[in-house]
């Protein structure tokens, strides 16, 4: 199982300021669009994570020059298709499927074959929802009957713009479409389910022709192709997913006020934060301002000892869809039954996380009613643990990680928490944040 955390609960109070690591989705998506530019460009507070590190070995592998100093990342592309590809490439995404999905749209022109592969866990991820959209845009694949990695594909020459429905509200899907239609003549027209829209915010900085039509329901996205952009500087924001954990401590704590400064407040991913205020939170997001195509603002929060029960709306659900564990933990604080439905994506990420976070929860106490796609939390505010919790993440999930390691702060109880580096694929200084804020642990 790795080494473990063991955590013994204690009270503690904090009023500071904090500052997250750069967000992971921006990330790899600038390193990826850096590598299509031609020059050079400069990203500033890239996350040094796991994913983004083996995002950028993956990236020298195909050619392109790529240098860190500190969180700054310098990248030398060479223009649309400027890969310099090679027979037997093996790209090895690690933990990463926003990489791992992503990278095959800009693979679509590949003469040869690549294999992509990936750690245990995203090898158990779907790939056939992105597999499909680029077999019609005129790429090869050899998959498994599974359709999960390893896979091999080999590109086109001539590569075809197409009418794509992405009808899972995944951004990832989307995406890799519309860096597909980077390479294609013509125009490729793009209707989807509400999702993250940091690609469309980046096509749009970088000068990319794009057209958005933004309609109750979906979006329309029309990318006109091979249009070359130059290289470009970038800054990237902290991490709002990230920036959830702490939030959730601060306010199932006691007499906490916290301050995160330069947060992405990009709508399609602060869902978590409309519901929590309907819980009956005190969080407000002040100092915004627009980047890089991006809004950002500081995120303030303080303690608050009554919360109440949700149902959470489905329509808001890819908006905080990797959120929902941590906010799991808010309803079993909560007075009342709280909802959340429509959730079959939940365990299809890195673990079943659905299935695991009920399985948390009932560690700790806390009655669920759970279905394939939802659960009821049966919300018990005056919990405080006087038992010993056992934790296997057996997925070497980092979300599930991260979230024992808040509960072990806010439900009380001895902690044993495995496998702890999982944390380091998103969030490399997770752990330094929680020593700041005065809370100790132990690694063994």
């Amino acid at each position: 199982m790795g080494r473990r955390l063991f955590i013994n609960s204690r009270y503690n109070s904090f009023k500071k300021t904090i500052s997250i690591d750069g967000d992971k989705s921006i990330s790899i998506r600038s390193l990826l669009l850096g590598s299509q530019a031609y020059g050079k460009t400069f990203i500033e507070n890239i996350l040094l994570s796991e994913d983004i590190i083996n995002s950028i070995n993956c990236l020298k592998k195909l050619g392109i020059k790529i240098f860190l100093k500190k969180k700054n990342c310098y990248i030398y592309g060479k223009g649309l298709n400027g890969f310099d590809y090679k027979k037997n490439i093996v790209l090895n995404a690690g933990n990463s499927g926003t990489f791992a999905r992503l990278i095959l749209g800009l693979l679509v022109k590949s003469p040869y074959s690549i294999k992509l592969i990936g750690d245990k866990s995203l090898s158990r991820r779907d790939f056939e929802r992105v597999i499909s959209p680029l077999q019609k845009v005129g790429v090869n694949f050899e998959v498994n009957k599974k359709k999960t990695l390893p896979l091999k594909m080999i590109g086109s020459p001539f590569i075809n713009p197409i009418n794509y429905y992405e009808n899972r509200g995944s951004a990832q899907c989307k995406s890799t479409v519309m860096l597909a239609a980077l390479n294609s003549p013509g125009q490729t027209v793009i209707r989807a389910k509400k999702s993250r829209d940091h690609t469309e915010n980046i096509f749009k900085y970088l000068g990319i022709p794009i057209i958005i039509k933004k309609n109750k329901n979906n979006d329309e996205i029309k990318v006109r192709g091979q249009k070359l952009f130059k290289s470009f500087k970038y800054k990237v924001p902290s991490d709002p997913s990230s920036c959830a954990f702490f939030i959730v401590l601060t306010l199932l704590s006691k007499n906490c006020e916290l301050k995160i400064k330069n947060v992405n407040v990009n709508k399609s991913r602060i869902g978590y934060i409309e519901i929590l205020n309907k819980m009956g939170a005190k969080i407000s997001v002040r100092n915004t301002k627009i980047k890089y195509g991006e809004k950002l603002a500081d995120i303030l929060v303080k303690s608050q000892s009554t919360l109440k029960k949700i149902n959470c709306p489905p329509n808001l659900n890819s908006n905080l869809i990797d959120e929902f564990l941590i906010l799991f933990l808010v309803a079993a604080k909560a007075n009342g039954v709280s909802s959340f439905s429509n959730l079959g994506e939940l365990n299809k990420k890195e673990s079943p996380r659905l299935k695991l976070g009920s399985k948390l929860l009932n560690q700790l106490g806390i009655k669920t009613k759970l279905t394939k796609d939802s659960i009821k939390i049966f919300g018990n505010p005056g919990i405080n643990l006087r038992k010993t919790i056992d934790i296997k993440n057996y997925y070497k999930d980092h979300r599930i990680f991260m979230t024992s390691v808040i509960a072990a702060l806010t439900f009380g109880g001895k902690w044993k928490i495995s496998d702890i580096d999982s944390y380091k694929s998103s969030f490399p200084s997770f752990l330094k944040i929680i020593k700041k804020l005065g809370y100790k642990f132990k690694l063994v």
